[in-house]
Parts: structure tokens; sequence; C-alpha cells
């Protein structure tokens, strides 16, 4: 794919690899605020002059980054069968891939879906990549189940932005301490329930053909 950070040649898809790696790293272990030039570079291996080389800076690493993670989301979905005569099987079961691929690494979830790097606003044609690598992937899934007349894409969307909004509060209250007598139990199990319940409740409210 051509972006800011240039296209992969033969010659240099190894060392592209070892800086993706090397960016990954970075970012699960430090975070968003530690994807730098110089921390990838160290990560790597290697000195700045060949992360500008290969990137043309902090923005191209970025581009590339938001690239290879909308693809390790991409891989979870396919890796997602279908449920034949039962379309909300099929879409609960996608809408909590991406519950547990936000789980196994809060802080890629955070790069790729919220402000999180101040400046940063990834290509366009990344922004179309990563639509069509998830997004669509769900729409494709309640297309079926949309009534004649309905946009699927409005339908996917709210199914989409349901799931992200449970999955995001929950990392939250994952983060802290929950308040005294707070109502849901501080477990993988309670969680899933809740987040379950919530898509089934969007499901059910916008009439889809479920059979």
């Amino acid at each position: 794919m051509a972006t800011r950070h240039g296209p992969a040649g033969p010659a240099d898809s190894h060392s592209r690899e070892r800086f993706l790696q090397a960016a990954l790293t970075v970012l699960l272990e430090h975070g968003v605020s530690g994807l730098t030039v110089r921390s990838v570079a160290e990560a790597a291996g290697t000195s700045t002059i060949g992360v500008y080389t290969r990137f043309g800076g902090r923005n191209g690493v970025l581009d590339a980054l938001y690239e290879r993670t909308f693809e390790m989301l991409h891989e979870k979905f396919v890796a997602v069968p279908r449920v034949p005569g039962d379309p909300a099987a099929g879409i609960l079961a996608l809408a909590r891939a991406y519950r547990r691929f936000a789980l196994d690494s809060p802080a890629r979830y955070s790069f790729m879906f919220e402000q999180s790097v101040p400046g940063f606003d990834p290509d366009p044609d990344l922004r179309s990549f990563a639509q069509r690598g998830t997004f669509d992937l769900l729409v494709d899934r309640v297309a079926p189940a949309t009534p004649p007349g309905r946009d699927p894409n409005v339908t996917g969307y709210l199914i989409w932005t349901t799931m992200h909004g449970l999955v995001s509060v929950e990392l939250t209250h994952r983060a802290r301490n929950p308040p005294p007598k707070w109502f849901i139990a501080t477990t993988d199990t309670a969680y899933d329930d809740i987040f379950g319940a919530g898509i089934r409740a969007m499901l059910n409210g916008l009439d889809l053909d479920l059979g």
C-alpha cells in the first residue's frame, strides 16, 4: 500500500517488518506515549537514521503501525465463522472477537481508535484500508438481516458504536478501582455478560430479520 511511509519493495521488506515488530513491542510495553523514533530504533537494534531512511520520520512509523494493527484486527475478524441460520450469533461472535482484541492490548486499541497521539492523523488511504478490513466485514454480516429499504451501513454503524462504547467503558473500569457496591463484578465473565446483553439489546432494537 502506498502511504506516507512509502511502498515496501523486496529489498527492504525485511527491515520494514523488523521496525514494525519493534514498534509493536514499544507500544505493548510502554504505551502510546513511548512511541518515538528513538524508542523504535532501540527496540529494532539500529540507529534513528535507519528509521528515518525507511519511514521518513515518526508519522511514517505511525502510519505503518496503524496499517499493521488493523491487519491484525482483520485477521481476527476473518477467523470468526458464520453461524448458518443464526445471524445474531454470528454478529455477536464478531463483536466478541473485537472485545477480546481490545482486551489483549488496551494500548494498541487506544492507538487504533482514539486520538491518543497528538498531531497524528492517519493517511486517508489507510483509513479506507482499515474500514474495508474491519467495519465492512461487520456490514457484510448484518446486511442479510437488514430489512429491505434500510441501509446496512447504518445498521452496521449502530452495532459497531455499541460494541466500541461497551469495550471503551470496560477498559476504563478495568484500569481503575471500582466504586463501592459497583453492580458489575470485576471478572471477565461478568463484563462479557454485560457486553453480550448490550449487543443483543441493539440487535433487538434494530428489528433485524434474525431468523
